[in-house]
């Protein structure tokens, strides 16, 4: 596989973990009056965990204790990400908890940057981002958007120790041991919210939907994505999160675009596609990803 035909599928895995994962995220705020926000983190940790689990079937033996203690810092990061974002929901719409939480692997993206040009699109995605929220700002509740910003913390984090993970397991097995500890960190609370709520068939079955389209997908496509995008452009890409929220938001909630939002999208879409073109041409005169699962990212993080 040639360099910007890797680069270029990994592209597509994120975009289409992204649609999932704004459209888990819509079935969540149906959920909230049953479960509570960290009654549906509890849920949705512990369904993709099960089936990460069934999936991947990762070995408990062979691995460092190195190894394990990124696998634990990933679960923690995954835990508190979620936790963090859903709490944000429960406060703000859709569209402006991505925008804001977006703001962390954007900041990565600079921090991880070579070059002016990746200045650039830094700055087109949040411009972008900016023109996106701009018709929500005014609705802001202070404490949501605390945890709209410890969310977008997260997510930087979770960039980096997801990375980190795979590079030290083969296929989805760090993925799969690192969802199962989110879930153990997630399920004293989530029980506390959520209560009885948890025995009812539609809510489990919701649940399950939530963690398929929201953790499962998306988590497995971007953690093999991340082996074969730079850290930069990916944090990029995923800048693509407004746009996705805001169009679920619209077609599953009922929330409607500004001509500023429909703006803001274009931006962050023309930054996302310079991001990624840029970083083809560069790695297509380094080197050339192979489609090894244990192959490690093209330009180390972390």
């Amino acid at each position: 596989m040639t360099a910007r035909g890797g680069q270029g599928s990994a592209a597509s895995l994120v975009l289409v973990g992204l649609a999932c994962q704004e459209i888990g995220a819509s079935f969540a705020v149906m959920l909230f009056p049953q479960t509570g926000p960290l009654g549906i983190v509890m849920l949705r940790l512990a369904f993709s965990a099960i089936v990460l689990l069934v999936i991947a079937r990762p070995r408990l033996r062979e691995h460092t204790g190195v190894a394990w203690r990124s696998v634990v810092g990933f679960g923690v990061v995954l835990a508190s990400m979620n936790a963090l974002f859903y709490l944000a929901l429960e406060r703000l719409p859709l569209g402006v908890t991505v925008t804001i939480e977006v703001l962390g692997p954007l900041t990565l993206s600079i921090l991880t940057s070579a070059g002016i040009a990746r200045w650039l699109w830094a700055g087109l995605a949040l411009a972008g981002v900016v023109a996106l929220g701009a018709g929500g700002w005014d609705r802001l509740d202070a404490l949501g958007v605390v945890f709209a910003l410890g969310a977008a913390v997260s997510w930087a984090f979770y960039i980096l120790a997801s990375a980190r993970v795979g590079r030290q397991f083969p296929r989805l097995d760090g993925l799969a041991l690192a969802m199962a500890v989110g879930a153990v960190i997630a399920l004293p609370l989530g029980v506390w919210q959520a209560g009885p709520a948890l025995i009812r068939p539609d809510v489990l079955a919701l649940g399950a939907a939530v963690a398929l389209l929201s953790s499962t997908i998306p988590y497995a496509l971007e953690l093999v994505s991340l082996r074969r995008l730079p850290a930069s452009a990916f944090a990029i890409l995923m800048s693509l999160g407004p746009a996705t929220a805001s169009l679920a938001g619209f077609a599953l909630l009922g929330q409607h675009l500004s001509w500023l939002e429909i703006v803001g999208i274009a931006l962050v879409i023309a930054a996302s596609i310079g991001s990624v073109l840029a970083a083809s041409r560069r790695a297509s005169g380094a080197r050339n990803p192979g489609p090894d699962a244990d192959e490690p990212l093209s330009e180390p993080v972390g």
